[in-house]
Formats: C-alpha cells, sequence, structure tokens
C-alpha cells in the first residue's frame, strides 16, 4: 500500500493535492480523510497558493470510500458512526468552502465520496471515458455527507434521479447535465485543457479571485432583495479601493500587464 495517502505539490501559485492509493482506485479511509483535512487547511491559510488541483494517481480518480474502512464502521453503534461520519463531512465542506479556486481533474472511476469531492470543486475537468456515480442505494446507503454538493453541482431535478437510480454516469452525460465543465475526447487532451485553464486564471488578480468565489458561496439562491442589492453595491465600493483592483484598473489603461502576472 502507499505510505503517504495525499501528496502535496506546489509550483507558480498553484497546489497539485494527489489522491495516493492507486492500489485500491484512491478509494478513501478515516486515515486518507484526515490527511485530507490536514491539507485543505493549510492551503487555506498558504497566501502563495491560488489554485488547488485535486486528482487520484493511477487509473481512477476516488473509487469512494474504501471498503474495509466501510467494514470497520458496520460493527460502529451509531454515535461511533456519526463521529466517522463527521470527520468526512467536515473535510468536504473544507474543501467546498476552501478560498481558492478548486480544479477537480478526473479519470477513471469517481464513486459515491468520489464523485463527491469532484462536485466540491469550482470546475471539474475529465476525459469523456470518465465515470461517475452515487451507488450508496445499492449497499442500503444513500449519499448523505457529500449529497448538498451533489445537489448544488447538478440541480434537484438530476439530483433526484441519480441518488435513487444509483446508476452509473458517462463522462458525456455528466457533462450533458453540468457535473462536468470541460470535457477531452481523449486522455491525453487532458493535461493541455488544464493547462489552458490555468492560463486564464494567471492573468487575474488572486484576492479578486477569492472575493468573486464567496460572493457565490453568500449569494447562490439568495432572494434579490433590496438588502442585497445594497450589500452589492457596498462589496464592489469596497473592492474598488484595493491596492489589487487600483494595480489592475492601472494596468489595463496603461495597456501593461499587472504586477500579479508573471
Amino acid at each position: 500500500m502507499s505510505e503517504q495517502p495525499i501528496l502535496l505539490d506546489i509550483q507558480k501559485h498553484v497546489a497539485t493535492v494527489t489522491l495516493n492509493r492507486p492500489e485500491v482506485h484512491n478509494a478513501f479511509d478515516e486515515n486518507t480523510i484526515a490527511e485530507l483535512s490536514r491539507t485543505f487547511e493549510e492551503l487555506k491559510t498558504r497566501d502563495d497558493v491560488t489554485v488547488v488541483i485535486l486528482r487520484g494517481k493511477g487509473k481512477s480518480f476516488s473509487a469512494g470510500g474504501d471498503m474495509n474502512w466501510m467494514k470497520r464502521a458496520a460493527g460502529y453503534s451509531e454515535h461511533q458512526n456519526y463521529e466517522d461520519a463527521m470527520k468526512l463531512a467536515t473535510m468536504l465542506n473544507q474543501l467546498y468552502m476552501l478560498p481558492r479556486l478548486t480544479i477537480a481533474v478526473v479519470q477513471g472511476a469517481a464513486m459515491g465520496g468520489g464523485m463527491g469531492l469532484a462536485c466540491c470543486c469550482d470546475i471539474v475537468l475529465a476525459d469523456k471515458d470518465a465515470i461517475f456515480a452515487l451507488s450508496e442505494v445499492k449497499i442500503g446507503l444513500i449519499p448523505a455527507t457529500i449529497g448538498p454538493y451533489v445537489i448544488r453541482a447538478l440541480g434537484e431535478r438530476q439530483a433526484r434521479r441519480y441518488f435513487q437510480t444509483g446508476e452509473r454516469i458517462s463522462g458525456k452525460r455528466a457533462y450533458e447535465i453540468g457535473l462536468v465543465h470541460e470535457l477531452a475526447d481523449r486522455p491525453e487532451d487532458v493535461e493541455p485543457a488544464l493547462h489552458n485553464l490555468l492560463n486564464h486564471v494567471t492573468a487575474n488578480g488572486p484576492h479578486a479571485m477569492r472575493a468573486a468565489k464567496q460572493f457565490c458561496l453568500d449569494y447562490a439562491g439568495k432572494p434579490l432583495s433590496m438588502d442585497a442589492v445594497k450589500s452589492t453595491a457596498q462589496q464592489i465600493a469596497r473592492i474598488r479601493a484595493t491596492d489589487e483592483a487600483k494595480e489592475g484598473l492601472g494596468a489595463f489603461l496603461e495597456k501593461r500587464k499587472a504586477n500579479w502576472v508573471k
């Protein structure tokens, strides 16, 4: 078995978090969950990181819960199961709320919790041979901890179907229903697509990106009330006064690159 369940590599403001259990298709257990949680907490505080890429080593992104871990959980009391599930739920929320652009690069299987990890990310990039599934119902369970993020990614209508059928979702179908943002025709096309995406990101103000993500988290599903209207005006007024915004506007008017573009 791989000694380190999670690998972290940081280069040029991009952190790559790799699930490193290829021998079990990157299925995760309590140790993997703890390491992911620790890693996301660290990245939250790293000002030198603008983008976080989540990927799996080997043939699969993640097959979801490790069977040995699930066997152990089957013998737990309800309270022990709650404490165990809270660790997973907390890790998923850390990823979803991470104040950095998050990109899931999916190949092979993204099953159950693996699909949940992808749904927690801001962008999902996959090749057409990737397979997604919410297969929990097939073993008498439900996709509970990942559920809120899957519903937000798919919408309630699609979630109702796939929560209950447990059927496999092809890469093409995942793209059609909005789970996947960018679909590569061949596995070898994934890296160029990722590189192209990162090229767009390097031109952006890092603090503006974080504020833009938080804006989405704050306003998704929120009624368009007068309080919301006033709040949006306050936010743009506040961000216009920042050094980053002044530098970005100045660079635009002077037809030069902003100081964050390397």
